[in-house]
């Protein structure tokens, strides 16, 4: 199922029995993952029917489908024929990604970003540096993963480059923002992780009661607004 390398930049595979995914590259570029998003809208807004799912990522889109929709043997065929056809006529380059821009208020340091001062070292910047650097221009969200409502947004200055702490923290708050390899993440509950913690949101990233049950989506830009700790705990009361 690999597309003519001549008339289109993507391919498609499949992925077991009722998922095809779309490959636009490798690696995490933002072009990348504005091409993704503008192809997850592009399929949504197309209905296509049997697709249950429609999931982009920093380099893919996953399609999900169920099988008995489809006559026998032919699923995989003309479920690629109408993704084709919907990409094919899109606008991938400049289409968009059904998403919005989101202010998200951040108390930064202290006890809310124990990293931020080793962040401000490693990086040759004053913590306010660091800082104004995270919020100066918003961020793109490429994905959700690895917990519900997790988001995964950059890409950042090449000075956030920063690999992992060599030792992940076994309990991280929920709403930690963290930063590393140009990235940002937001725990949206209590986890463990590795990334380096500088700040921290009052808002809740995911409630399964909520319509949509998460804060943010993919496609959406992200505007970390700093605030100060009295602004953190008055919002986490509210």
């Amino acid at each position: 199922m690999t597309q003519d390398k001549e008339t289109t930049d993507w391919d498609i595979v499949a992925h077991g029995d009722r998922c095809l995914v779309v490959r636009f590259g490798t690696g995490i570029d933002i072009k990348i993952g504005h091409r993704c998003g503008a192809a997850a809208a592009a399929l949504r807004d197309a209905g296509i029917s049997g697709v249950s799912d429609i999931v982009p990522t920093f380099n893919t889109v996953a399609v999900h489908y169920l099988p008995g929709h489809f006559a026998v043997n032919t699923s995989v065929r003309h479920l690629q024929a109408e993704i084709e056809r919907v990409l094919l006529h899109a606008d991938l380059d400049g289409g968009s990604t059904g998403g919005r821009l989101v202010e998200l208020p951040v108390c930064y340091g202290g006890e809310y970003g124990p990293d931020l001062a080793d962040v401000a070292a490693r990086t040759g910047l004053d913590e306010d540096g660091v800082i104004q650097l995270h919020s100066g221009e918003p961020a793109y969200v490429f994905m959700l993963g690895f917990a519900p409502g997790a988001p995964f947004m950059g890409v950042h200055d090449e000075r956030f480059a920063l690999p992992r702490r060599p030792t992940p923290r076994t309990s991280i708050p929920a709403g930690s923002v963290a930063i590393a390899n140009r990235q940002t993440v937001i725990y949206p509950n209590e986890l463990p992780g590795g990334w380096h913690i500088i700040g921290r949101t009052p808002l809740a990233l995911f409630d399964p009661q909520r319509e949509p049950a998460t804060l943010i989506s993919p496609g959406d830009s992200v505007r970390f607004v700093p605030i100060t700790e009295q602004a953190y705990k008055d919002l986490s009361r509210s």
